[in-house]
């Protein structure tokens, strides 16, 4: 599967997925003590809705743009939603504009995209930043030079576009290596959902690979007969070590956010191992 983020940026699965990161980050920042966030494949940074890219699948009308102007309750959903309009309704923020939005003074934020495109336009996106670094690499290989944080505290995003072949298991591999390194952070991985066995088969070598608390989420949104096929209808996070409170959080976010879809549209909570 090639997922350029140009093409889907603030799709469904951007959505939930960035309430999702938020809803962490809030958690986070109720202790005072520093954290850190790492995100493996952060990509351009910010995206322009009306260039060619997002115009040719129109996602972002069918994600974000579903729930502009929306009063969210949730409050992981609103700050979602005040981040999200305050860089304007012609662009969208990927998830280091994102984090980096939330961090303190105390905070800081990594993040790692391997494309030379890609990297000029997020270190640009990150400079207001100061508590932002981007680096360029292959997040795969610099993630366990990076772990662990010295804050000992903090949040490891891991959501690649899923080009190549063997991304299933280069996930896996690559979470073992930073479990083993960074116990208690929290990893949220992000994954398309073509078929249930694919979605398995990674949460159960994250399991093997030692998350002993590990939560799914899942949203749906349903396939329209005039959808072409192999459009992406599912998208789904694991989440290892999530915070108290956060799968009812995200229950509500996820009832919020179908809201404004028609039937057929679904999302799952599902504790897979440990649990409240």
């Amino acid at each position: 599967m090639n997922y350029r983020h140009a093409y889907h940026a603030g799709n469904f699965a951007d959505v939930h997925k960035h309430t999702a990161l938020i809803a962490i980050l809030l958690h986070l920042r109720r202790k005072e003590s520093p954290f850190a966030v790492i995100d493996t494949h952060a990509g351009g940074g910010l995206y322009d809705l009306s260039a060619d890219e997002a115009q040719r699948t129109g996602e972002a009308h069918a994600g974000i743009g579903l729930l502009r102007g929306h009063a969210a309750q949730s409050q992981a959903l609103a700050e979602y939603l005040e981040i999200v309009d305050g860089f304007g309704p012609q662009h969208y923020p990927g998830s280091p504009l994102i984090a980096a939005r939330l961090l303190r003074p105390q905070d800081r934020l990594v993040a790692i995209e391997k494309q030379p495109e890609e990297y000029d336009a997020l270190r640009s996106a990150l400079s207001p930043f100061p508590k932002a670094r981007a680096i360029s690499g292959n997040g795969y290989l610099q993630l366990p030079i990076l772990l662990p944080p010295a804050e000992r505290r903090g949040v490891v995003l891991i959501d690649p576009p899923y080009e190549q072949e063997y991304e299933l298991q280069q996930i896996a591999k690559i979470f073992g290596v930073a479990h083993r390194r960074f116990t208690t952070g929290i990893y949220l991985i992000w994954q398309p959902l073509k078929n249930a066995s694919s979605a398995g088969a990674l949460a159960d070598e994250i399991r093997n690979a030692g998350a002993t608390k590990l939560l799914s989420l899942v949203l749906d949104v349903g396939r329209a007969p005039e959808d072409p096929v192999g459009k992406l209808s599912a998208s789904g996070l694991l989440v290892v070590n999530p915070p108290y409170g956060f799968d009812a959080e995200m229950r509500a976010a996820g009832a919020e956010i179908l809201l404004r879809r028609g039937t057929g549209a679904s999302t799952r909570v599902e504790w897979l191992a440990g649990g409240p």
